[in-house]
């Protein structure tokens, strides 16, 4: 595997970008891991590079460069700690329009690089950035072919970019996978959601894994639940697997 942690270039700045892909037999379908609120950490790396074993071109940016922020963790759990109160004030200050645009700064760079098909691409996001890879299907039709959020939050509000809403605009298969126990996307959602993607003609499947809470697929995590996790890396296979081709 090739790892490499790039500088590259957005409207805003610049995104320190952590990039894995296989060493040979490129290019390789593209794939934007995109993190959850508590930053870039060894954790997620092992993730990406999950990925990118498989046959996928990972990149796994850091969301919060405009605030010069690399990583947090590890960080108490207690609700009241700066750091805790830190990673939320970080995780408010990004919106639809600024991370697509980022999408679209990573698109570019995968354009040029050798080892990457950018004609084939891939998006995920966890927790906060859920929502960030279903609007990132809608907002570059023509490149993302799949597209999954797993335990995202604010998939269905009432503004006008909201995620269900960019779904429409899409021409990739959505995965989307719920918690049961989900405060930032509670279960009475779930139902709605899939109801509204369904009479709307979007590819989508829309999961409720039982018994489980927001987080369960990150594994230093207390509540990391192993049968679910390796659910969601079935079903993230065989998603990219269909739409990308590996």
């Amino acid at each position: 595997m090739i790892e490499r942690q790039l500088d590259i270039p957005t409207p805003d700045g610049v995104c320190s970008t952590f990039v894995v892909h296989p060493e040979r037999d490129g290019p390789h379908p593209a794939v934007l891991f995109l993190m959850d609120a508590p930053a870039i950490r060894e954790e997620l790396r092992d993730m990406a590079r999950r990925l990118a074993c498989v046959g996928y071109y990972v990149m796994l940016p850091n969301l919060y460069y405009r605030s010069e922020t690399r990583e947090l963790w590890p960080f108490p759990m207690d609700p009241e700690a700066p750091e805790r109160k830190r990673m939320f004030e970080l995780m408010h200050s990004l919106t639809i329009p600024l991370v697509m645009s980022d999408v679209g700064a990573m698109l570019d760079f995968a354009r040029i690089d050798k080892a990457a098909d950018d004609r084939r691409v891939g998006v995920v996001g966890y927790c906060m950035s859920g929502p960030f890879a279903i609007s990132a299907a809608g907002a570059f039709p023509t490149q993302v072919k799949a597209a999954a959020s797993i335990y995202g939050v604010r998939l269905m509000t009432d503004t006008a970019d909201s995620p269900h809403l960019a779904a429409r605009r899409a021409e990739a298969e959505l995965y989307i996978a719920c918690a049961e126990s989900d405060h930032w996307f509670p279960v009475e959602l779930v139902a709605p959601l899939a109801a509204d993607l369904a009479a709307n003609g979007v590819d989508a499947e829309v999961e409720l894994y039982p018994g489980v809470e927001h987080g369960f697929a990150f594994p230093l995590r207390p509540i990391y639940h192993k049968p679910s996790a390796e659910r969601h890396w079935s079903r993230l296979f065989s998603l990219f697997g269909r739409r990308l081709g590996v």
